[in-house]
């Protein structure tokens, strides 16, 4: 009889243990927060023309169970909206003592997916969001407005990589800069003027080798160049790593039909505000022959659960978290 009731004891301590650990992954508060921005077009974000459609985002503020003021991680998504990647991310931070914001920079401008026609919005416009999103954290009496860094994906990716420039912050931001910028598999096709002078914060890319929707290559000189000029920015490869590699639920690589890609395309700002595709010289558009259609997207388990472990300690390294994480 002891045998057994000890038996049931210690199947009970367990059971609990388990609760307890799922319960240490949900945010001791959540609000609902909206984010005044704009909707501008590329041209207009990179001439600071603040005369864009005004538009109300929504966002998602979860704040982590047993911190006052925690730093905060802002979750960009990618052109298929808001999906598991970003809950993962947002619980995943929470049981680290961070919070999270989750934004929407879709919704409140009407859209779903912009897979199929990136030209819908603006690639620049997350980067302003991102900024709105930063001023109202700031005023927020629960979080460390002042310990505030980006994570973005795909398009959400774009944003966080570019978001870093200095010629932006001082443009949409001012004073107000972020702390890290932590970017998954983003476009790298684009040179902006000044795109070489980066904040004085960690940037971090994370792209897969076999990447044919946002190719690693225009990731890897980008880097490269900034790495030239002495600036903190590094580039983590992960083999057999397709577009959406650390998506943490079972995905299997497909093609995504009718998605549009500039993996191939050079485009560059030789005027200020006026990207230009470098093969024709021609302003640059969605229907150039440079972009293709049906990339491959995929989960990949070893290479994503690497890569979410090797962005979670360089999070934690810029912002301080519960547990220490160990080393690649």
């Amino acid at each position: 009889m002891k045998a057994l009731i000890s038996g049931v004891l210690l199947a009970l301590a367990a059971s609990l243990a388990v609760a307890d650990d799922s319960l240490a992954d949900l945010p001791a508060r959540v609000e609902l927060l909206s984010i005044d921005s704009l909707t501008l077009s590329d041209r207009q974000f990179l001439t600071g023309q603040n005369d864009g459609q005004p538009v109300r985002l929504g966002a998602e503020l979860r704040l982590p169970q047993g911190v006052d003021k925690a730093p905060v991680v802002i979750l960009l998504h990618g052109s298929s909206g808001l999906g598991a990647g970003t809950e993962y991310w947002a619980r995943r931070l929470n049981h680290q003592g961070l919070a999270t914001l989750t934004l929407d920079s879709f919704s409140g401008r009407g859209l779903v997916n912009v897979s199929k026609d990136q030209a819908s919005l603006g690639r620049l416009n997350m980067v302003l969001d991102s900024y709105r999103a930063l001023q109202a954290l700031q005023q927020h009496p629960r979080v460390d407005g002042q310990k505030v860094a980006l994570l973005g994906f795909s398009r959400g990716g774009q944003a966080t990589l570019y978001a870093s420039l200095l010629r932006f912050q001082t443009l949409w931001g001012g004073e107000n800069g972020f702390k890290g910028f932590f970017a998954f598999y983003p476009d790298c096709a684009t040179r902006y003027q000044q795109d070489n002078r980066l904040q004085a914060a960690p940037v971090r890319v994370f792209h897969g080798l076999a990447d044919d929707y946002n190719g690693i290559e225009r990731c890897a000189e980008y880097v490269t160049r900034l790495q030239q000029t002495g600036q903190d920015v590094k580039l983590y490869p992960y083999a057999d790593g397709q577009h959406g590699f650390d998506y943490p639920l079972p995905l299997t690589t497909r093609v995504s039909q009718g998605a549009q890609s500039a993996r191939l395309c050079r485009i560059e700002e030789q005027r200020a505000g006026e990207l230009v595709n470098r093969d024709t010289g021609q302003p640059f558009s969605f229907a150039d022959s440079c972009v293709r259609t049906a990339p491959h997207v995929g989960a990949n388990q070893a290479s994503g659960g690497l890569a979410r472990t090797d962005a979670l300690r360089e999070i934690c390294q810029v912002l301080g978290c519960r547990e220490a994480q160990s080393s690649r």
